[in-house]
């Protein structure tokens, strides 16, 4: 007897698993260190391209679409929400009504990021585009900014409400050139293994750079193949 996933998934479903599995790691690091959490957020983030990567690669299953929706949503919408939650209940403790406000945003954010990764699993997938912010660069952005040093809790909330708001609307997103892909990985696992060299500069270039696609990408940059979710 053995595993009902033995000989059905393959490596890329394996990095997937792993990624929602960072998710789980990153809630907990939340509860002891904000920062961690923003960097596992990071690392899952990473996880995410590679596995899309190892699926061109090697082939993808059927599971697999459906796999990577579910670990999104542990790792770019409960992850990321619990650390905005935390970062609140460091700042204003959660007995305060606006605590309690926050935290509320934090579960639409989650709400949100469920929808729209439904969405995309029914009708993006395989499209060069993908309509409403994307829950990686909605929790990358979240991420980046804890690291840069964004501390103000009204400032991280009002930004988690933005983007709960931007995941769920018809605002189309083409996807990354895999060069550009390539390099936004660079810039996140500097921001994760050095988030304090050069006075946290890889994270504020990393939070830049993830700005400049939200704000401008729907606009600006256009392409033609690729994955997002």
């Amino acid at each position: 007897m053995h595993p009902r996933f033995v000989g059905r998934l393959g490596v890329a479903d394996a990095v997937t698993s792993a990624n929602a599995a960072l998710g789980f790691v990153a809630v907990v690091a939340a509860t002891v260190d904000v920062e961690l959490a923003a960097r596992l957020v990071l690392l899952a983030a990473i996880a995410d391209g590679l596995d899309g990567l190892l699926a061109r690669r090697y082939g993808s299953t059927p599971a697999g679409e459906h796999l990577d929706s579910l670990a999104d949503v542990a790792s770019f919408g409960v992850a990321p929400a619990f650390i905005v939650a935390a970062r609140v209940g460091d700042t204003w403790g959660f007995a305060a009504p606006r605590a309690l406000l926050a935290v509320g945003i934090c579960a639409l954010f989650v709400a949100a990021g469920v929808v729209r990764l439904g969405m995309y699993t029914a009708y993006d997938t395989g499209n060069a585009h993908t309509e409403g912010v994307p829950t990686t660069l909605a929790a990358t952005l979240l991420a980046a900014g804890v690291l840069a040093g964004v501390s103000d809790p009204l400032v991280v909330v009002a930004a988690t409400g933005v983007l709960t708001v931007l995941m769920v609307t018809t605002i189309t997103y083409p996807d990354l050139y895999p060069r550009d892909a390539l390099a936004m990985g660079v810039v996140q696992a500097a921001a994760l293994l050095a988030p304090l060299a050069l006075s946290r500069s890889f994270p504020r270039a990393l939070l830049a750079w993830a700005l400049a696609y939200l704000l401008l990408a729907p606009r600006f940059y256009w392409r033609a193949e690729g994955k997002r979710s």
